[in-house]
């Protein structure tokens, strides 16, 4: 699958979304050390295992 780049908005809403979705308790896809949810998304996000999909289209 080729890896995806995303622009700093971008990147910044799948965190926060995925962030919250760990703090409610959804389960972490990567085994980590971190507690923080904001530190574990941006992780998952680094590994690349973030099931996010950005569409971008005209308005």
């Amino acid at each position: 699958m080729q890896e995806q780049r995303h622009n700093r908005y971008e990147k910044a809403r799948i965190l926060g979304a995925r962030a919250l979705q760990v703090s409610y308790g959804a389960p972490v896809l990567i085994d980590t050390e971190q507690h923080e949810p904001i530190l574990v998304a941006a992780e998952e996000y680094d590994a690349g295992v973030l099931p996010f999909t950005v569409h971008r289209g005209s308005k």
